[in-house]
């Protein structure tokens, strides 16, 4: 004759180990568990951000014709620094002044990058009627809008006033880069410029 007796307490027994099983990953039939909650992650891809960079500049190179024209040939290797990143003045003074403003640093450009900068700048400073400014533009909305014909996209802040009613404008060139700033003369002043280390192509406002 078989005792019953023990019966709740065997299937206790096997319900907890079931449990157990399942913690540990183990599918039980029927239970509708997950093998692994933490599989190993399949091998990631690298970024390849020259093939980026490339295609970026095809891009750019499509959008502005005679500029790609003007500057097929340049390297597109990135410069060496001569300089070691702690090569500051010795004098205290100038030495604080220094550190004070490197939030001001440009990101060094490459000749390719430089050639379709100073090729944006030299296009828009003779629409813009040339060092005389002969015919420019008046207003942030008649400079937004020669700009933006012209290809450029004009954000929030790219184009302003001074308090002196002096037009400026602040662009990041489609695709490639860099950053061409000018103003609205007379006389009109317009360059091409690396982003700064801080990110963007407008001047950051700080120091310490």
């Amino acid at each position: 004759m078989t005792s019953r007796t023990n019966t709740p307490a065997r299937a206790v027994l096997l319900a907890t180990g079931m449990l157990v099983m399942t913690a540990c990953g183990t599918t039980v039939a029927g239970s509708g568990a997950v093998a692994d909650p933490s599989p190993v992650p399949a091998p990631g891809r690298s970024t390849d951000y020259a093939a980026r960079a490339a295609a970026a500049v095809a891009r750019h190179d499509k959008l502005f014709p005679e500029v790609a024209a003007q500057c097929e040939g340049k390297a597109s290797a990135a410069p060496i620094s001569s300089a070691a990143p702690d090569d500051l003045p010795t004098d205290p003074e100038a030495r604080k002044y220094a550190e004070n403003h490197a939030y001001k640093k440009e990101v060094a450009l490459t000749p390719a990058a430089q050639c379709r900068g100073d090729a944006h700048a030299a296009r828009i400073e003779a629409a813009l009627g040339g060092s005389a400014g002969k015919g420019a533009p008046r207003t942030t909305q008649e400079l937004s809008g020669l700009l933006t014909g012209m290809g450029y996209t004009v954000g929030t802040g790219d184009v302003y006033a001074s308090s002196t009613g002096r037009l400026s404008f602040v662009l990041s060139i489609p695709e490639s880069g860099p950053c061409v700033t000018g103003q609205v003369g007379p006389p009109v002043s317009v360059k091409a410029h690396g982003a700064y280390v801080e990110g963007g192509c407008h001047e950051p406002r700080g120091g310490h």
